[in-house]
């Protein structure tokens, strides 16, 4: 029976770039998807849904993968990209939004996602991998704020 981890991160930061710039590269799935850290694919499933593939974490048997889809919508005007999961495709389940809005010359960006996470780990390890996995993609967001802010950043 697998482990379900639900994970559930939010941010709020300036990037030091106007706010057409920073859309421009959050509402291009693929752009965004390429500074985040650890994926291994990023497969196009039509309709603007992607399959997004992890690198394995972990070791011989216990390594983990996550894979899940999500179909993104943008709203220019709302300065807005959400995400909803795709069923049925991967282990877990995501969801989220990027908002931006402009900050005196640069953009101020709230970012928001929630994922349930099915790994294929015996149930004994569920207390000590709860912790683990959520303190891992709390990390993996933290970076990839920071290579956001580096690569966009005028």
């Amino acid at each position: 029976m697998p482990v379900t981890v639900t994970i559930e991160i939010s941010r709020k930061f300036i990037v030091n770039a106007p706010l057409a710039k920073v859309f421009a590269v959050l509402a291009d799935v693929p752009e965004s998807a390429s500074h985040f850290p650890r994926v291994e694919s990023l497969t196009p499933l039509g309709g603007n849904a992607y399959e997004w593939k992890m690198k394995k974490n972990g070791f011989d048997k216990h390594a983990i993968q996550i894979v899940y889809a999500s179909t993104y919508r943008v709203d220019k005007k709302a300065h807005r990209v959400e995400w909803s999961p795709v069923k049925g495709v991967g282990n877990s389940q995501v969801q989220g939004f990027w908002e931006l809005s402009s900050a005196d010359g640069s953009t101020e960006c709230r970012f928001h996602t929630q994922g349930v996470l099915e790994l294929p780990l015996p149930g004994l390890l569920k207390m000590a991998v709860g912790p683990v996995v959520k303190h891992e993609f709390n990390a993996l967001v933290d970076q990839y704020v920071e290579n956001l802010q580096n690569a966009l950043a005028d």
